[in-house]
């Protein structure tokens, strides 16, 4: 703890709950486009907040608006190899009429603090603020150098955030070996002896791609059997009820294998459903993480009723799990047909590492602290973060943004859903198993 310039004893428990709803209020949503109208606004916010306790932070536009805050802290042992801590800034829109509450505009109601960013994942960004910021006034240096970095873009890939960090400024992370990211360190309650806090060890891969069929344009009148939207909405509906096989990867078993025991019943991998059923708001994310996935989400033909196109085009969000791709590719193309032309529109790799080592007893550590009843346990993430670019650095990565939620709350459906929110003590939670882990990491 501190003394603010008022004279207050402050916290970074104190903090976090009102850094996160300035930071929720601040637009930052991402088109996937060139336009990000509050990215550069929210890395000067956070620039600001670090330069307040004596930091230095540095920010870099990639395009007009589009901007990252990076900061480094100084560590007592700068031998030691650097810790990363990284969180993006931008969000995926959201249309205010859906909502019980405006969502840029941070209200605390029912026990939580409301908007989009919530938990994707400005509360990971108010955490890691209020921490270091508690930490620098007070003079608490942390045992190895940190680097923090503030990111653009992570909603439509990280083109104009973390890639662009990594591929024009590497020298930013000279010297970290270790990250932790979005998307890990949240609870499942078991019962009332035990909570599992899911801490991200991969990742699947992903391939968006654009689907094309060419047919036969004419008279709508006339009959066509050559009709591109045809042949594309059979092989999109193929595709789209596809059954895609079970594969339990070295994270999904470690973590069923964990599971197991914390239920006291074997799980059987061949009949997930059953298993699924058991783990409630958290099934959705863990159910992604079972096969390769291909999810049409896109339509596009023709420009007059009477017209039959000669072009219909479809895109589609394609998953493949660590050690998976060439499978995926092959049943893709098996699905899709010889008639459907596909070209790459987004790929990134998959990503798995271990659940071991000091990074991971700290964790641990931390969150047994707080709460005696915790066991980390690993999991993979359906989705994918700015991790895998810092992947390419050979820097080994964690999702690891602690929060303790009640077991009621659909925590898989506020990512990117309708009133999205974060439990107000679980971002206070979050701030101090946070600031242990720093203290042992």
């Amino acid at each position: 703890m501190s003394e603010s310039s008022a004279g207050k004893t402050v916290s970074g428990e104190d903090e976090v709950v009102d850094l996160c709803r300035d930071l929720i209020r601040i637009d930052t949503s991402n088109y996937g486009d060139h336009s990000g109208p509050g990215e550069r606004k929210a890395a000067e916010w956070v620039a600001e907040k670090l330069a307040e306790v004596g930091l230095e932070p540095q920010i870099f536009e990639s395009h007009k608006g589009r901007a990252s805050t990076v900061a480094r802290i100084e560590g007592e042992d700068p031998s030691r190899p650097a810790l990363l801590i990284h969180g993006h800034t931008d969000v995926v829109p959201a249309n205010a009429a859906d909502w019980t509450y405006d969502p840029f505009a941070g209200e605390i109601a029912d026990g939580c603090l409301w908007g989009r960013g919530a938990v994707d994942m400005k509360d990971m960004d108010a955490m890691t603020l209020a921490v270091v910021r508690d930490r620098m006034r007070s003079g608490r240096k942390p045992p190895r150098d940190i680097v923090l970095a503030f990111l653009a873009d992570e909603e439509a890939g990280g083109i104009y955030g973390a890639r662009h960090l990594v591929d024009k400024h590497p020298g930013l992370f000279e010297g970290v070996t270790e990250a932790i990211g979005e998307v890990g360190g949240f609870s499942f309650t078991v019962n009332e002896n035990l909570r599992l806090y899911l801490v991200e060890t991969a990742q699947k891969g992903m391939h968006w791609m654009r689907l094309t069929v060419e047919g036969t344009a004419g008279h709508g009148s006339m009959t066509n059997n050559d009709n591109a939207i045809t042949e594309l909405c059979e092989a999109v509906g193929r595709l789209g009820r596809h059954q895609w096989p079970v594969r339990v990867t070295k994270t999904v078993r470690s973590f069923l294998d964990e599971l197991s025991d914390a239920l006291g019943t074997p799980l059987d991998p061949d009949n997930m459903d059953a298993t699924l059923a058991k783990l409630g708001g958290i099934a959705k994310m863990v159910g992604a993480t079972l096969r390769n996935s291909a999810a049409p989400t896109m339509l596009g033909a023709g420009y007059k009723v009477n017209v039959i196109p000669g072009q219909a085009t479809a895109h589609v969000d394609g998953r493949f799990l660590p050690g998976y791709e060439e499978e995926f590719f092959a049943d893709l193309d098996r699905i899709l047909g010889p008639r459907v032309k596909r070209e790459d529109v987004h790929g990134d790799k998959a990503l798995e590492t271990d659940f071991d080592g000091r990074l991971v007893e700290a964790m641990q550590g931390a969150l047994k602290a707080e709460d005696p009843i915790a066991r980390a346990v690993p999991y993979m993430l359906s989705g994918g973060t700015d991790a895998k670019s810092f992947d390419d650095l050979g820097i080994r990565c964690f999702g690891f943004a602690p929060l303790q939620l009640p077991p009621e709350l659909d925590f898989a459906g506020m990512f990117h859903g309708v009133d999205e929110r974060v439990p107000v003590e679980g971002l206070k939670f979050g701030a101090r198993v946070l600031d242990r882990f720093i203290d042992n990491a």
